[in-house]
């Protein structure tokens, strides 16, 4: 395996926290990231996001049949292609230039990635709908967030929206200083085991916009909290859902409820609080 500080020297770049960069260097942590990929994982084609010097891709290669490395930085993407230019010929790589948000993706297979942490939810959010298993790298406070449960402190939109698309685990946390330069914050892996939910969900777009809202005003009850948020959620008579929902339900905090839950009330709520659709 190539050594992650040779690759950051023959990179001839510094990480730079005011961009977002923060080189993973321990060969330990790195040797372990593809491990976490779930056991039924098809490594044919995996794909990294913020791939960087290339230390996780190489390790990457040893478990793929193909890689793909997304990287927004020119100079470290030109990197990557002369670094693993055997790799490429070989068919086995292939190196995109530019914004994971914005890029088209290719039909991967699983993903493991040490996401840039000032992007993470937006491309958590690209990744999750699209039912692969995903082995990612958060700050810890986000990853804690990601896998808190119903009634914790860390439980909120960010919980039930990542657990309506997968089973989540918090498989390792990571210390600042396995980075260079290390960033003001610990870091942990989770992994993500794409799962149908055991609830139903007619407009998957409207349960989300729904799950947002009521957090927002995660310490009033449900029932303030759906009717101060309805310009949110997209609902045109909130006080129709509020009479039409289980009273002991509207007086719980949006905290304290199960994904499940915010499904049906949800669905209760397009069902008596939206008007006529303009379609």
């Amino acid at each position: 395996m190539r050594d992650p500080d040779g690759l950051l020297a023959r990179a001839g770049v510094r990480g730079d926290p005011d961009r977002d960069q923060h080189f993973l260097v321990d060969d330990r942590v790195l040797d372990r990231l593809p491990d976490y990929l779930p056991e039924t994982a098809d490594h044919e084609h995996l794909l990294e996001i913020g791939a960087g010097n290339g230390a996780l891709t190489d390790r990457l290669l040893a478990s793929a049949d193909h890689v793909t490395a997304i990287e927004r930085d020119p100079k470290l993407a030109a990197f990557l292609r002369e670094e693993f230019a055997a790799e490429r010929e070989a068919g086995r790589l292939t190196v995109v230039e530019g914004d994971a948000l914005e890029v088209d993706l290719p039909e991967f297979t699983a993903s493991v990635s040490n996401l840039p942490y000032g992007v993470s939810s937006p491309i958590t959010f690209r990744l999750l709908p699209l039912e692969r298993p995903l082995v990612l790298m958060f700050q810890q406070e986000f990853a804690d967030r990601m896998v808190a449960e119903p009634g914790t402190d860390d439980y909120g939109r960010l919980s039930v929206s990542t657990q309506h698309y997968a089973d989540v685990e918090l498989v390792e946390t990571i210390p600042a200083e396995a980075f260079s330069p290390p960033p003001q914050v610990d870091s942990a892996v989770v992994r993500c085991t794409p799962r149908t939910p055991d609830y139903e969900v007619d407009d998957e777009e409207f349960f989300l916009d729904f799950v947002k809202a009521v957090f927002t005003q995660r310490r009033k009850t449900m029932r303030n909290a759906v009717r101060n948020t309805a310009h949110i959620s997209g609902l045109d008579d909130a006080d129709a859902v509020v009479e039409a929902a289980d009273e002991d339900l509207m007086s719980k905090r949006a905290g304290k409820l199960p994904p499940e839950t915010f499904a049906e009330l949800a669905t209760l709520a397009a069902d008596v609080g939206r008007g006529p659709s303009d379609d």
